[in-house]
């Protein structure tokens, strides 16, 4: 599928997630993993055989193989829970994308040999070729290790251009936003400046019959963004403690003027598919007037208020693994910092 579309089906597919928490050691997590990936090819399968052959795009979940670690010291959650970037767990992922002629979209916990004592929660997407054409590490996290906590080394390694990856693909410019970043508008904002059409968006949250801040900030970040954000719940997180249907439901998909054109409800559910229209997006994006709101962003209004306050410091982590009372300390020491800033 090497020659570009304007037009296609993309799919937020909300599947369970059976976590790894109460595996008794990382042989019986990676037998969950790859149970988990055997449902999701019959999934897959059966969603495309309704829609039609012109899906291309399915968005999983947020670590929708494995769960989140409740306690668990950064150490255990490696070993029992992370991948390896060359993962065979990633490869069998990819034989899906490639049997299907799909992108496929997702969310893991991932290890990186450049910083041995950490992992990061990694978004990824791969073509129909099977190959990983994006990897985007969270960037904003409460309980994980991110890019900015070794900012200056993951800067040498990757650039700023592996900070914010765009994948330039036959079905558009595609970017990634992890779970709650969708709350952070510079995110999607430094995405979209790199040319971001489509933000592929996993997630894991409480979904009810109100509107959250999530919600909002959905739709806020397509119109702002003047993009398309495909946004993928969990349908419920099996083998924890915490109400498995607490996260569950309301997968939707977003268009780049603010309209929700399709939403599920609760449960496994491949109801949120719709029609992706690239060429109506461009055009969209090309006409003059008040609502194209790229055209009209004074960038160099804002830069130098970001220089001049330093909220929640970079490189905290650089000397190693830290315990998990370091994030609500570090946290609390940014609150102080905004206290004595007279910021709150």
């Amino acid at each position: 599928m090497s020659t570009a579309i304007d037009s296609f089906v993309a799919l937020a597919l909300q599947v369970k997630c059976h976590a790894v928490n109460q595996a008794r050691d990382s042989t019986e997590a990676r037998s969950f993993i790859q149970n988990a990936i055997k449902g999701l090819d019959q999934q897959i399968a059966a969603s495309i055989a309704f829609i039609g052959s012109d899906c291309k795009l399915v968005v999983l979940p947020e670590y929708f193989l494995t769960g989140f670690p409740m306690g668990e010291s950064l150490t255990v959650w490696a070993e029992k829970a992370c991948l390896d970037m060359a993962d065979p767990i990633y490869e069998a992922l990819g034989e899906i994308a490639q049997k299907h002629d799909i992108f496929l979209a997702g969310n893991a916990y991932e290890l990186d040999p450049n910083f041995p004592k950490l992992y990061f929660q990694t978004c990824f997407i791969l073509d129909p070729s099977a190959a990983m054409v994006l990897r985007y590490r969270r960037l904003n996290s409460m309980f994980a290790p991110t890019p900015h906590d070794v900012w200056d080394k993951y800067l040498d390694c990757y650039g700023l251009e592996g900070v914010f990856p765009i994948a330039k693909t036959a079905i558009g410019n595609l970017a990634a936003l992890a779970s709650e970043e969708i709350l952070y508008p510079e995110v999607a904002r430094c995405l979209a400046l790199r040319g971001a059409e489509i933000f592929l968006h996993s997630t894991s949250e409480v979904y009810g019959n109100l509107r959250s801040p999530k919600e909002a900030a959905k739709i806020a970040r397509a119109v702002e963004n003047m993009a398309y954000i495909v946004s993928a719940n969990t349908a419920g997180i099996a083998n924890i403690p915490i109400p498995e249907a607490s996260v569950d439901g309301g997968s939707k998909i977003i268009d780049y003027r603010g309209l929700v054109l399709t939403e599920t409800g609760a449960g496994e559910s491949m109801a949120a598919f719709t029609e992706i229209d690239l060429a109506a997006l461009r055009r969209y994006r090309r006409r003059p007037g008040l609502n194209n709101l790229l055209s009209r962003q004074r960038l160099e209004l804002y830069a130098d208020s970001y220089r001049q306050f330093q909220v929640y410091p970079a490189n905290t982590m650089v000397d190693g693994v830290p315990n998990r009372q370091h994030f609500i300390q570090t946290q609390r020491e940014a609150i102080e910092r905004l206290d004595k800033m007279g910021l709150i």
